[in-house]
């Protein structure tokens, strides 16, 4: 018997769906159509190596900005993996982002990604929340994983400015309780909660 031989990348672009959230947003790979009727449309060219997050995740991050000021700001996005979140606050205004990740390939797409999409004001950086030295942060966006952002809530909240904002998701509903409260331990408020396939996503102060 032999196994026959599959082309993996058409199996992969398969599986990849553009993401729509409503009028505001379009993520696509250029293999897709453009869509029509979106205030912003980002184009990305995921690697085989890992998707783009959960799409309920993402698509719950990008709704919550949707209603965010990022003008001037300075963001930081904390588990960038394509690097959508990022680009997304440079075309909504922010001056400056940082993005960072410890997958090498999700570090090495997000540079990919911010050239696709014309995008010069994001530095990425490879590695753990350790890498990023800054602590002036008006937003701060984590789609990560429940353990991951627990551990980092400290450390996220001594990066951003009085006043910041920190949006979290990656964590699924049975987590609500969990997560509120390791997020008001650490003297954050709570202002939004999402749902969405059994997905939350926090926006807090």
């Amino acid at each position: 018997h032999y196994i026959k031989s599959q082309n993996w990348n058409e199996k992969w672009e398969s599986n990849f769906q553009p993401i729509r959230v409503g009028d505001f947003c379009g993520i696509r790979a250029d293999f897709h159509a453009h869509f029509e009727n979106v205030e912003h449309e980002i184009t990305i060219n995921p690697k085989m190596a890992f998707g783009t997050g959960h799409h309920a995740t993402t698509y719950l991050v990008i709704e919550l900005m949707k209603d965010m000021k990022f003008e001037n700001s300075k963001v930081l996005d904390y588990g960038c993996g394509t690097g959508i979140l990022a680009i997304l606050a440079s075309k909504m205004g922010a001056a400056e982002s940082d993005a960072v990740d410890i997958e090498e390939p999700a570090y090495e797409n997000t540079i990919e990604n911010c050239e696709i999409n014309h995008v010069k004001n994001i530095r990425v950086y490879h590695g753990t929340l350790d890498k990023i030295v800054s602590e002036d942060y008006d937003l701060i966006l984590a789609n990560i994983n429940r353990n991951v952002i627990v551990q980092s809530l400290k450390s996220l909240r001594k990066k951003l400015n009085s006043g910041g904002i920190l949006v979290i998701s990656g964590f699924v509903a049975e987590d609500r309780q969990l997560m509120t409260e390791a997020c008001e331990k650490e003297g954050f408020q709570i202002q939004i909660i999402k749902e969405r396939n059994n997905w939350l996503c926090f926006k807090l102060k």
